[in-house]
């Protein structure tokens, strides 16, 4: 699985990071996304240089738009503010092959829209997972997880994150295949989370 790219969506954020960093140093080929080309280079470049001072070897960390990102990986990871939420899933999803797996870390938050982060917003879909499943292209999977794993605990790449990441999702098969990313993540414990409606829970766990 090590060799199997995965495509950070928002990576460039202090979550998308802290995710393509240990998944970077456990040997998986990162594709960090951004609205903007060159601020996803220049992110790879400084992740690059910070798994090389950690005793990381062979690094594959390189950046992309959005949409040429979720084009080239069969792993796409949504790590983007609610308030991008849709737009950004509009702007990719005609370049997402079938067959792909979206992993959808989106929380609702309040703040959002301006108010506390301490708080999640209503959402029409039920969650941003089951909105992310309505707006996702025919034949591709949707599962949401690490929603409260923390971008602090990620980045500390001399620590364990010791946490458990609830998988909530409708296809058992779709949930089984993130399963090895979490394994990488060392301290990560993988928890079935039940239906990708569970989400709704999942994610206000965040404001907590």
């Amino acid at each position: 699985m090590s060799n199997q790219r995965i495509a950070i969506i928002g990576g460039t954020g202090d979550q998308g990071k802290g995710l393509a960093l240990r998944w970077a140093k456990a040997g998986f080929e990162i594709i960090i996304g951004s609205r903007d080309r060159e601020r996803a280079r220049t992110a790879s470049t400084e992740m690059r240089a910070s798994l090389n001072a950690s005793g990381a070897a062979n690094v594959n960390l390189d950046g992309a738009t959005n949409a040429d990102a979720a084009a080239t990986a069969p792993i796409i990871i949504l790590t983007i503010p609610f308030a991008a939420h849709v737009s950004t899933l509009k702007e990719i999803c005609e370049k997402i092959k079938a067959g792909s797996l979206i992993v959808d870390v989106t929380v609702p938050l309040e703040s959002a829209v301006g108010g506390k982060p301490t708080r999640v917003l209503g959402v029409w879909a039920g969650s941003a997972a089951e909105q992310c499943r309505e707006l996702a292209p025919e034949g591709v999977q949707v599962v949401s997880a690490f929603q409260n794993v923390g971008a602090e605990a990620l980045a500390r790449l001399d620590r364990e994150v010791e946490c458990d990441v609830i998988v909530c999702g409708d296809d058992k098969e779709a949930k089984q295949r993130l399963r090895p990313l979490v394994a990488a993540i060392p301290g990560c414990r993988y928890v079935d989370g039940g239906p990708l409606a569970n989400s709704r829970t999942v994610e206000a766990i965040t404001a907590i």
